[in-house]
């Protein structure tokens, strides 16, 4: 199981990616907000990143899926399922005339989202830390007797 550790490395990039591209939005929105942006700015710059994020979201469940562990990847379904959502009823998009209309609900959507991405990652570092223990140590019952 040498493999266990790089799986995990991968999987906390692509959750440190997600993390950047949802703060990246948070604070576009809040600039807009500050009226350090024009709203023509902000739709540009969060449209170009918002279908990347819902592909390295899906990416990341399917790599659950695929990598067989089943919690994280139910863990991991409900954002995407919303991203799924959001994308098929063309609503993903930051429409510029509407934009002032929908802030506040798109700083929170963005803000629930980070904090559920910060969350996220202390589980896969967590289990990234796990499975050094496991692969340095081989035997499960002897990482235990000295890790707990």
């Amino acid at each position: 199981m040498a493999w266990e550790p790089i799986i995990w490395i991968i999987f906390s990039v692509l959750n440190l990616a997600l993390l950047g591209l949802n703060f990246y939005q948070f604070l576009g929105f809040s600039d807009l907000e500050a009226d350090y942006l024009n709203p023509y700015e902000l739709s540009s710059r969060i449209n170009s990143v918002i279908v990347l994020e819902y592909l390295l979201h899906g990416v990341f469940c399917i790599m659950f899926l695929v990598t067989g562990h089943w919690v994280m990847f139910l863990v991991s379904l409900p954002p995407a399922y919303y991203n799924l959502k959001q994308y098929l009823s063309k609503q993903h998009l930051v429409d510029v005339t509407e934009v002032f209309r929908v802030l506040n609900a798109e700083k929170k959507v963005r803000l629930v989202k980070l904090g559920f991405y910060v969350v996220f990652f202390g589980l896969v570092i967590t289990r990234l830390a796990l499975s050094v223990v496991f692969v340095v140590f081989g035997d499960d019952d002897e990482a235990i007797h000295w890790f707990g």
